[in-house]
């Protein structure tokens, strides 16, 4: 291990290609930049930080305060030079090279937004189609999409914290996924992100499959609570939340969503607000539910609160299946057959998924201030696809209250949001919430729950 203050060198690794002298200066302490540069060095704590029991972001930079990472331009092209990485890192003194890979896969993507994508004028972020090409651009540049391979990237969402039985039940359906030559797309995090990337990897390798895909997508906001887990061999850092989850739907070809909190069901409501579009009603989008015996009455508070919010329609889009591994990989391979026959039809392309309609409201980045959470309308008197994204918006929030660093300092200094809304999407709400306080969904077990929340109606 390295000693305190010693510093450690490394060389690029991974897909990145060299920075010019004033993307270095951006990247630096102190600069003009120096919010970038903050930017940066957190994204790179949460990488280095592997295998952290915490979930709170500020924690996280709080226990590593002397932490620093500088980026060194040499005529060989750069250097990262690190003083005071968590310890778990390293092995023999050394950062493991998974690390090391995501750690300029960090550099990379937050260097591509700030000088590709920020200061661009050909990106219309103002514009769905806009947005949408900006999505796609900073996955090109991660060199997540592939062509000419048949769709094959299942999205795994579920819950950091999770019990071991829904652990060990996400691996095993990973395990089915590999066994039927698919890849894994996650969060990238721990629990059900890294689960069936674990198990996918054992069925991989039984298959002698070649081309091993754990794609792990984050933001910056989320990344330390939820540090990369080691498996994640492609990571990409999208901007903001919005992005990150069009990314998901965008590049993946099914949705496999395991046990969770507030940020699964805030994935869950997207897609579900998504394809209740009228534009999306025909195309094929395989969305199963599934865990462990111990989880069917998580599944249930789920199905109930989607059928009271988003009526009887919203069920015809996703299966859920109990404690049965093997047929939801059936099932999921099955849907991405008529993924790919919809696809090729209409000559879109398998790697990225453009006919899908996203409009705006699921594209513009939401500010979980304590204002605009107040103003969200829950309602019925609005199309269904509406309610779900503002449906969305108070999980995003209450994700930021729990574990984002800004988010905590909001609920400090102004007490809990308030969600005001008709009473009986109130009255759903508040009992799908105490479910996840009660089964220690909120935080990381351990921890008592103080929530960031106040439900009231209008």
């Amino acid at each position: 291990m390295p000693k305190n203050n010693e510093i450690t060198r490394l060389t690029p690794h991974g897909s990145m290609d060299v920075l010019s002298q004033l993307e270095v200066s951006q990247l630096r302490k102190g600069s003009q930049d120096d919010a970038l540069y903050q930017t940066f060095r957190r994204c790179a704590l949460a990488v280095l930080n592997v295998d952290s029991h915490t979930d709170d972001a500020r924690e996280v930079l709080e226990q590593h305060q002397d932490f620093e990472i500088r980026v060194v331009q040499q005529e060989r092209g750069v250097k990262l030079e690190i003083e005071n990485a968590p310890r778990s890192a390293y092995v023999d003194g050394h950062i493991m090279v998974g690390i090391q890979e995501q750690l300029f896969a960090v550099l990379r993507d937050i260097s591509y937004v700030k000088n590709k994508i920020a200061s661009n004028q050909i990106f219309d972020t103002g514009s769905s189609e806009g947005i949408t090409n900006v999505v796609f651009h900073i996955l090109r540049n991660a060199r997540v999409l592939v062509p000419e391979v048949d769709p094959d990237l299942v999205v795994c969402w579920g819950g950091h914290s999770i019990s071991r039985e829904e652990y060990d039940y996400s691996k095993q359906v990973g395990y089915q996924l590999g066994l039927r030559s698919l890849n894994i797309c996650t969060g990238c995090g721990p629990g059900a992100m890294k689960g069936p990337m674990k198990g996918a990897a054992i069925g991989h390798n039984k298959q002698r499959v070649r081309r091993r895909r754990y794609v792990g997508l984050t933001e910056p906001g989320i990344i330390a609570a939820e540090s990369p887990n080691p498996i994640v061999n492609e990571l990409v850092i999208l901007p903001d939340i919005e992005k990150r989850l069009e990314a998901f739907v965008r590049s993946g070809h099914g949705i496999v969503v395991f046990p969770g909190g507030v940020g699964t069901a805030e994935e869950v409501l997207y897609i579900l607000g998504i394809l209740l579009n009228p534009q999306n009603t025909h195309i094929p989008f395989p969305l199963i539910l599934t865990g462990p015996e111990s989880a069917r009455s998580y599944f249930e508070q789920i199905d109930a609160f989607i059928t009271l919010t988003l009526g009887k329609a919203a069920r015809e889009y996703y299966t859920i299946i109990i404690d049965d591994p093997e047929k939801v990989a059936r099932e999921m391979a099955a849907g991405l057959e008529s993924v790919r026959n919809f696809r090729r039809e209409h000559a879109d392309a398998y790697y990225f998924n453009w006919i899908l309609k996203i409009e705006h409201p699921f594209q513009l980045p939401f500010e979980p201030t304590h204002d605009n959470v107040a103003a969200l309308d829950l309602s019925r008197e609005q199309p269904l696809h509406m309610l779900a994204a503002n449906l969305r918006r108070v999980f995003s929030a209450i994700v930021s209250g729990n574990v984002k660093a800004d988010g905590i300092l909001q609920i400090e200094q102004q007490g809990p949001f308030k969600i005001c809304g008709d009473a009986e999407i109130m009255a759903s709400l508040d009992a799908l919430l105490h479910a996840f306080v009660e089964n220690q969904r909120m935080k990381v077990p351990g921890k008592a729950y103080t929530p960031c929340y106040q439900l009231e109606q209008r």
